[in-house]
């Protein structure tokens, strides 16, 4: 399968129909090993109406292809979700939720997705609608460039 054939897997198996727009988001969020904002995809694609931009990640976001991070920087970040993901989507189990990684050095925040939100039990009538388990650090790339 190449490349554009790949792409359009992915958008096809999240119900999202491929166009060329779509195609360019996606390949461009995928082509980074970080979460990354609307801004810094706006800027790698710079061509790109900002609008078209924005239309695609909300529509991303609605067909759980990718899931928001609020890593506590201000800014929300995006990442692109595999295809055994089911985060945000109806009937999600939480204890199927990853944690994420903000470094501080390099400010590049991860998903860990290996790594599950624990489970916490609350008391009464408390109801849990969202989790963001955000840990903070030197990422493991800023830590070698220390140890050279």
């Amino acid at each position: 399968m190449d490349s554009q054939q790949h792409l359009t897997h992915i958008l096809e198996h999240r119900d999202i129909k491929p166009t060329a727009m779509r195609l360019l988001v996606l390949r461009a969020m995928l082509e980074s090993d970080e979460a990354f904002s609307l801004l810094s995809l706006e800027q790698r694609l710079d061509t790109v109406d900002k609008s078209t931009i924005y239309r695609c990640i909300t529509l991303f976001l609605t067909h759980h292809l990718i899931h928001a991070i609020d890593d506590g920087t201000g800014t929300i970040k995006y990442a692109v979700c595999d295809s055994s993901c089911h985060c945000g989507e109806e009937g999600e189990h939480l204890d199927d939720l990853h944690a994420h990684f903000y470094c501080e050095r390099c400010h590049h925040t991860y998903c860990l997705s290996r790594i599950h939100v624990p489970v916490v039990s609350l008391p009464g009538n408390f109801q849990v609608h969202s989790i963001n388990y955000v840990l903070k650090g030197i990422c493991s790339h800023c830590t070698s460039k220390d140890n050279q």
